[in-house]
């Protein structure tokens, strides 16, 4: 049976915990704290104005939230970081909002996820950074957040992810943080052979516990109670007398961040939840596979965290587009078109605060928009998981093998990438539709990965299991202020 994570199952390896984090100073921030950042202490607040946020320093640990000052050092926090974008670019009515990653420590929201699954770890027992280290098998941005939890808790960290993923996250992983880093054959699709790495490592070396995104349910519970409730808020502060919450997309990936939606049909009930992925590898879609170029939404499988149940709509986006649109937004030529079709300049600025994942997110929520053929009264709110800034280099590779980017190019990729965009690669989700995805789920986890048939099961005819593995957050903050009171630092701060 699948079980939360709410009881020590090691005093020594706790105390180790205690005993390491008094000696470096690191207090761990409650999940409460990450929601509503306001409630962080005043007296760490006021050290946070001397610290950059993506400086290893353990007080950067509250700043995984959405909530931070949008600027590099010394901010503290506001309100959610989001942006809205016009019909001048969508094409369509409907009201499409992004919340922004790049204001998280590492510029990715994946920091929060790891979060989610090495604090309970280490506050139970189940984690001792004494000798033990943390390895995040990853198709980027969720090992890049690891390493750094890692970094900031005191205790090393093997970084797994596929060869091909961008320069940018193998040189910081290396340099910045000293992670040991292991590069898988393959891109973005190539799970299977993180996991292959990941047996090895189980069967070499006992010092190593694995954090795998895809079936850690703290990364799931991290998005269902902060991702979630940041979107709540961020839709309370905009909606009109006749808005609605119509949809929320998100990229599949691990499953982790699509399981905002779960909080969002608590509040939401009719809210369309869809589920984005690349055409190349149309997984959910077509039960297809393949190669692609849509960075951090690794496929060719279904997580086992990924709720199917609660997934209404599939959309297939191809990567060819979010390529062009990387240009398009980044581009000085494409800034310029853009603004002289009217597009707002402060919207114009802000284009780069989306990735690759991000336009594959915001190209489906134009596609749900057409479909469902929404108004203005229809809000769709998806994720900026990170920014172009994560993807120099594939601007660079771009530009060496198309050319300088020009006018007249800006022109076609707005008309066929944006204004074009097609109810095409899109399906409902029927009560067999959904099943049938779910059963994929025994190829990787019971044939592949050793799980239980019974806990298969479990996760479609249990509604209950779903609820417990999202909520036991609260659980986790009664074990995290124990815990810092037992270091003591909160009291000597």
């Amino acid at each position: 049976m699948i079980q939360p994570i709410d009881k020590i199952t090691s005093e020594t390896a706790l105390e180790n915990a205690v005993n390491r984090f008094r000696e470096r100073g690191i207090i761990l921030p409650t999940f409460e704290q990450q929601r509503h950042p306001e409630l962080v202490p005043e007296k760490i607040t006021a050290r946070l104005r001397d610290v950059g946020l993506w400086d290893i320093n353990p007080l950067n640990l509250f700043r995984i939230t959405w909530k931070n000052e949008p600027v590099d050092r010394g901010g503290l926090f506001g309100g959610v970081n989001f942006i809205e974008l016009p019909p001048q670019l969508t094409g369509v009515k409907a009201r499409i909002i992004l919340l922004v990653g790049k204001w998280f420590p590492t510029g990715a929201h994946k920091v929060g996820a790891a979060y989610g699954c090495l604090a309970p770890s280490i506050i139970t027992g189940g984690f001792d950074p004494s000798w033990q280290k943390a390895v995040w098998p990853s198709t980027g941005n969720y090992c890049r957040g690891g390493a750094f939890d890692s970094k900031l808790m005191g205790t090393e960290s093997v970084a797994i992810l596929p060869e091909e993923m961008s320069s940018e996250r193998f040189t910081w992983l290396r340099d910045v943080i000293g992670s040991e880093v292991i590069a898988t054959p393959g891109c973005e699709s190539n799970v299977k052979e993180i996991y292959d790495k990941c047996w090895e490592i189980r069967r070499t070396r006992p010092d190593c516990i694995i954090f795998n995104q895809f079936d850690e349910f703290g990364n799931a519970a991290w998005h269902y109670n902060i991702t979630g409730q940041a979107i709540e808020e961020v839709y309370n502060a905009v909606r009109g007398e006749r808005s609605r919450l119509a949809a929320y997309v998100s990229a599949t990936g691990s499953a982790g961040t699509i399981a905002a939606g779960d909080y969002l049909r608590t509040i939401v009930p009719g809210i369309t939840v869809v589920a984005s992925e690349a055409l190349q590898c149309p997984t959910l879609l077509m039960n297809g596979f393949g190669g692609h170029r849509i960075e951090g939404i690794g496929d060719k499988h279904v997580p086992w965290i990924h709720n199917v149940r609660n997934t209404d709509m599939v959309t297939a986006i191809d990567d060819e587009d979010c390529m062009r649109l990387l240009r398009l937004f980044n581009e000085k030529k494409g800034s310029d078109y853009l603004t002289v079709l009217g597009v707002e300049a402060a919207v114009v600025r802000n284009l780069p605060l989306l990735g690759i994942s991000c336009i594959g997110n915001l190209l489906s929520a134009i596609k749900t928009a057409r479909y469902y053929e929404m108004t203005s009264d229809d809000v769709i709110i998806t994720i900026a998981t990170d920014s172009a800034e994560m993807y120099g280099s594939r601007i660079e590779e771009l530009r060496d093998q198309r050319g300088e980017y020009d006018t007249l190019q800006a022109v076609r990729d707005f008309e066929q990438c944006l204004m074009g965009a097609r109810c095409d690669n899109m399906k409902e989700l029927t009560y067999n539709d959904r099943k049938a995805i779910h059963n994929l789920k025994y190829y990787t986890w019971v044939e592949q990965q050793g799980k239980d048939v019974e806990d298969l099961n479990q996760l479609w005819y249990d509604r209950d299991v779903w609820n417990t593995m999202f909520r036991q957050v609260g659980r986790w903050d009664e074990l995290i202020n124990e815990f810092n009171e037992r270091t003591g630092l909160l009291h000597s701060l």
